[in-house]
Parts: C-alpha cells; sequence; structure tokens
C-alpha cells in the first residue's frame, strides 16, 4: 500500500466533539480505500498516574452505513428507557460543573464527636 493511500483512508471528512466532565467523545467521518464513508466515535477519558501526570484511555467503535439504522434504533430505544425509567434529572453530582469532590475528615474533634 503506498502513503497516499494510507493517508486517504485515514482523513478526516467530517469531526465534531462533545466534552463531557473527564470523557471527551470524537465523532470522526472517515473514507474507506472504495471511498465510501464510515464513523467513528471514540471515547476518551482522563486518568492520573500515582505522579500526577494524565494519561488518556481510548475506546472506539466503528460503524459503517450498513448498521446506522440498527444502531440509531437501538440507541432511541435505550435512552427512552432510561428517560422513562428515571426521568430526565441528572442525579449524579459529579456532573454539576460546580462539583468539587471532598475527600472524608479523618478529625474528629468537632463538636458532633464530643461526648454527650
Amino acid at each position: 500500500m503506498s502513503d497516499f493511500d494510507n493517508n486517504h483512508e485515514q482523513e478526516d471528512i467530517y469531526a465534531n466533539v462533545l466534552r463531557a466532565g473527564r470523557r471527551t467523545y470524537f465523532f470522526d467521518v472517515r473514507s474507506t480505500r472504495a471511498d465510501d464513508y464510515y464513523l467513528t466515535i471514540t471515547e476518551s477519558k482522563k486518568f492520573f498516574n500515582d505522579n500526577g501526570d494524565p494519561y488518556f484511555k481510548k475506546h472506539k467503535i466503528y460503524l459503517y452505513k450498513e448498521d446506522f439504522q440498527g444502531f440509531i434504533d437501538m440507541l432511541k430505544d435505550a435512552t427512552d428507557f432510561i428517560i422513562n425509567e428515571k426521568g430526565e434529572e441528572v442525579i449524579s453530582e459529579r456532573h454539576d460543573p460546580n462539583f468539587q469532590k471532598v475527600e472524608p475528615s479523618t478529625d474528629f474533634s468537632g463538636p458532633e464527636f464530643e461526648e454527650l
């Protein structure tokens, strides 16, 4: 395979990004060798090493035209089920833009811990 073929196969035709907390979703349309299009959906999640350096774990789905309708139908069924069962309110406080993780305290000297 020539370098042109390698580059052509990976060329992004369309790209969109959804940032969601520590996760980022990439929706990329690419071209096959036969000059048809397919969709890649990539989830990238940020983690930190013990030394504090960030790294990313990525998971990718390749979706071809012949599977679009089935994928859309199943996605709609699943999202409708969730909304019907749990409503649209986001329960997880981690999705609050002002969320700050509070570490449990090991200080037991406050008035709520005084002996009666």
